[in-house]
């Protein structure tokens, strides 16, 4: 089992970095490179909580998301072709006195099986480096999303 935590920080409030994170409509990706809309299934979804099936190459994982607090999203695996056990990501979200937000991400992945065994330990270990830039790459389009860029859901 690997876990790995990240920390950065955004100019985004934490009520903006939720609202992106439960934003399930099309073009998700644009947000979230590990979530395409090609895998992406909502099965049900309320005001705090969604239970989502989401991937991208070949990895697809069901997460029940839960945003009841509005500074702690705790994202739980529920099924997996590669994650079991305690498998899931937990965002707190903190804000400081500059106006600008810490990120807390903590990203947990138990192996299923022996491909999720193997991809879980390269994430431990070298993967850190990639899903760091992956929640770079989130902050950066979650704060353009914010700025009047490009949305991921036009009207």
């Amino acid at each position: 089992m690997s876990t790995i935590h990240l920390t950065h920080t955004t100019t985004s409030t934490p009520e903006q970095f939720i609202a992106a994170l439960t934003d399930f409509g099309p073009g998700r990706a644009q947000l979230f490179g590990n979530s395409t809309d090609e895998y992406l299934q909502v099965h049900e979804q309320d005001s705090t909580h969604a239970d989502v099936t989401e991937g991208s190459r070949g990895i697809w994982e069901r997460l029940r998301y839960d945003w009841s607090d509005p500074r702690h999203v705790v994202m739980t695996t529920t099924d997996s072709n590669l994650w079991g056990g305690a498998s899931g990501h937990t965002y707190t979200l903190t804000p400081r006195p500059d106006g600008t937000t810490e990120v807390d991400a903590v990203v947990v992945r138990d192996g299923k099986n022996l491909k999720g065994h193997l991809l879980g330990a390269v994430l431990g270990t070298v993967g850190k480096r990639v899903l760091d830039k992956e929640l770079v790459k989130t902050i950066t389009a979650i704060e353009a999303r914010n700025a009047g860029g490009p949305s991921t859901n036009p009207a």
